[in-house]
């Protein structure tokens, strides 16, 4: 039976239990600001195990590793100055850079999938809380099966992974609500490898430098959320839809109505107040009661692309593209 802490009402409880669980070298689902994610301890082989597969996710795909602060970070990564900048203006928040990991660091190969190097984030809320504590970083993809909606509520950890799991951590709904934005630094590069819950202009305003968009088609898989398939409902999708056709749930955006969404199943609005913030929190949960209500297609209206909008388009069209081999991360 999986036991659920509201970490709003009993923190102390909360963080106590997760440390147990988590020594115990089992996987407990934690609130971040980003999505709620499948945390183990990093360093522990049969841990990570647990969770590719718990989530059914290929051990080819790396985990992001979370830490509490700096001082832990740099125990298992080295920063250059460009990432040592952006970690300093950013975290904790949703940003996550590749690193080079130091020799014998101590987390486990399973957790970088064999790479020489790390993803590395310090997030923010409770789950930074439950790191600190533990005192070792913590591997967290989303808390899903792999390949499927990302959760940001602790009823969708429990309605896909309950069963499986012995804690999950309820801090209400992610604040955000995408999962983090990945980069790394190459030479005088900046290269982003998933766009996320920080925006890419504010990346680009504060080092004066244009990121480089991956090829994504054959590219190598550096980092989680590079696959082309993934964060898919069971129902079809359908992008940049210009019309509604009977029985299809519609997802749109900025309260702009489409011809024939009077016979879809569903109409729901991301942000009719046009907000790409509002509507990035919502993209995930309204995929799920999208995808709950029998419709065998979603159809996506128009969402513009700057801004947050790159990475909701991002989690869209990979929704949408055929359905191979899944993965997912916070």
């Amino acid at each position: 039976m999986t036991l659920i802490i509201d970490t709003r009402t009993e923190p102390e409880r909360a963080l106590a239990v997760a440390c147990e669980t988590l020594a115990q070298g089992l996987p407990v689902a934690i609130p971040t600001e980003t999505v709620y994610g499948l945390a183990a301890d990093a360093t522990n082989p049969d841990a990570i195990s647990r969770i590719y597969e718990m989530k059914g996710r290929p051990r080819f795909n790396p985990l992001i590793c979370h830490v509490a602060d700096f001082d832990m970070a740099r125990c298992y990564v080295d920063f250059d100055p460009i990432s040592q900048k952006l970690a300093q203006a950013f975290w904790p928040g949703p940003l996550t850079l590749i690193l080079p990991m130091k020799p014998r660091s101590g987390v486990h190969p399973l957790a970088s999938a064999g790479l020489d190097t790390l993803g590395i984030r310090m997030p923010e809320g409770f789950s930074r809380a439950v790191i600190k504590r533990y005192g070792k970083p913590l591997a967290a993809p989303s808390a899903n099966t792999s390949g499927k909606i990302s959760p940001t509520s602790a009823e969708h950890v429990a309605t896909d992974l309950g069963g499986k799991l012995a804690l999950i951590l309820d801090a209400g709904p992610a604040e955000i609500g995408l999962e983090s934005t990945i980069i790394k630094v190459d030479g005088d590069e900046i290269r982003l490898l998933r766009p996320g819950g920080l925006d890419v202009a504010d990346i680009e305003k504060l080092t004066g430098k244009t990121l480089l968009r991956p090829e994504t088609a054959g590219a190598a898989i550096e980092a989680p959320g590079m696959l082309a398939s993934h964060y898919a409902p069971a129902a079809a999708v359908r992008l940049n839809a210009a019309d509604v056709k009977p029985g299809e749930a519609l997802i749109r955006f900025g309260g702009a109505a489409l011809p024939g969404e009077e016979k879809a199943a569903v109409v729901l609005d991301l942000s009719p107040s046009a907000s790409l913030r509002e509507a990035a929190a919502n993209l995930f949960a309204y995929m799920k009661k999208a995808d709950a209500c029998g419709a065998t297609t979603i159809a996506f209206g128009p969402i513009p692309s700057e801004g947050l909008g790159e990475a909701i388009i991002d989690r869209i069209e990979r929704a949408a593209a055929p359905r191979d081999i899944p993965e997912a991360a916070t």
